[in-house]
């Protein structure tokens, strides 16, 4: 099965990136952990951005047919002015 892993801001819906493998959305997470939370693209889209974050989930998608159908989520990172939190999906080495 064909698929593609999105990774999206789900607070603002916003589409971040598509990646090949869950591997390499991972590693995008792991360098948007790295950013400041106040700097691109970290902060928030929203007016309240400096009391908003990010919540960024990795969406894995089943691409052989249109549209594409879900195949599962994954908790991935929240940034904000409180700081990193990695979700229960994270792998521990990104944690």
């Amino acid at each position: 099965m064909p698929k593609t892993f999105v990774i999206e801001d789900e607070s603002h819906a916003e589409h971040v990136g598509e990646f090949s493998t869950l591997q390499l959305a991972w590693a995008e997470l792991r360098r948007l952990s790295e950013v400041p939370w106040d700097a691109q693209p970290n902060a928030a889209p929203c007016q309240s951005w400096r009391t908003c974050g990010r919540d960024y989930q990795i969406i894995e998608y089943d691409t052989s047919s249109v549209p594409w159908a879900l195949v599962e989520r994954y908790a991935g990172l929240q940034v904000s002015a409180k700081g990193v939190a990695w979700g229960p999906d994270a792998p521990h080495h990104v944690a």
